[in-house]
């Protein structure tokens, strides 16, 4: 029995930890951060459909989960959540400003700026006048890199140059940014040595926030700034696993 039980509380410990379940007693200091890309009638692992992301939605509203952007990440309030869209497709422009203001959340749109300029693959990208038209009220945009190249990758120089890009494209477009990045393919270096020099390039470029996937609740303001933990959203997740994401972030067992 004495064996059994450790075994249990080891178990415990470990989910404990590993999904964070403590930050449950801390409301205020739980910060989850959603990802999305694609909205569509064709759901994928980067496409929500437009019904089920008004269900997700709703649900975030009568739950009271209060929707923020980046720049208000240290006014304390419980049930802290980000809404993010990668990359700049057009229908976000298309779906988001209604169901945004309907359900009233914010969302953070990560551009990368050669996709607005060139295009993406056969996707159809949002114009600059297009981001310089959404609504301030609803809408932050943040930085996901002019190239969109893996920062794995690349050299620091490379990154430097490539985010100084992104930031000279959008002050020249006139358009307002929030100086938070995500990261290509929610991907930083894993050598001790690479990802210091990567922090010190965002910090001399005054990014106050960088985030990677993760699939976790955030212990914030105590969390690293430059290692913020997004949780994956995809086009075929059910009302329950949505919401058992909002709690445990992403489990093996789904």
């Amino acid at each position: 029995m004495t064996i059994f039980c450790s075994i249990i509380a080891v178990i415990c410990l470990f989910i404990t930890v590993h999904f964070r379940l403590y930050l449950l007693l801390k409301p205020k200091e739980r910060l989850i951060i959603l990802m999305y890309h694609q909205i569509g009638n064709h759901p994928d692992d980067l496409t929500v459909t437009p019904e089920n992301l008004e269900k997700q939605f709703s649900y975030l509203q009568q739950k009271n989960y209060n929707s923020k952007f980046f720049k208000e990440i240290g006014l304390p309030s419980k049930r802290n959540i980000i809404i993010t869209f990668d990359d700049g497709y057009l229908n976000n422009f298309e779906y988001l400003p209604g169901l945004l203001e309907k359900y009233h959340i914010k969302a953070t749109l990560f551009i990368a700026t050669k996709f607005i300029q060139e295009g993406y693959k056969q996707y159809e990208m949002m114009s600059f006048e297009d981001l310089r038209n959404l609504n301030r009220a609803y809408f932050e945009i943040g930085l996901h890199s002019h190239a969109h190249e893996n920062f794995r990758n690349i050299t620091g120089d490379f990154i430097r140059q490539d985010l100084r890009t992104n930031v000279d494209i959008l002050e020249g477009e006139n358009i307002p940014y929030t100086p938070v990045l995500a990261y290509p393919y929610g991907k930083y270096p894993k050598e001790k040595e690479k990802q210091h020099q990567l922090f010190g390039i965002l910090k001399d470029m005054g990014i106050q926030f960088a985030v990677r996937i993760g699939n976790k609740a955030n212990y914030f303001p105590s969390d690293p700034p430059y290692t913020l933990c997004r949780i994956d959203i995809k086009g075929e997740d059910s009302m329950i696993k949505f919401k058992l994401k909002l709690i445990f972030g992403k489990l093996k067992l789904f």
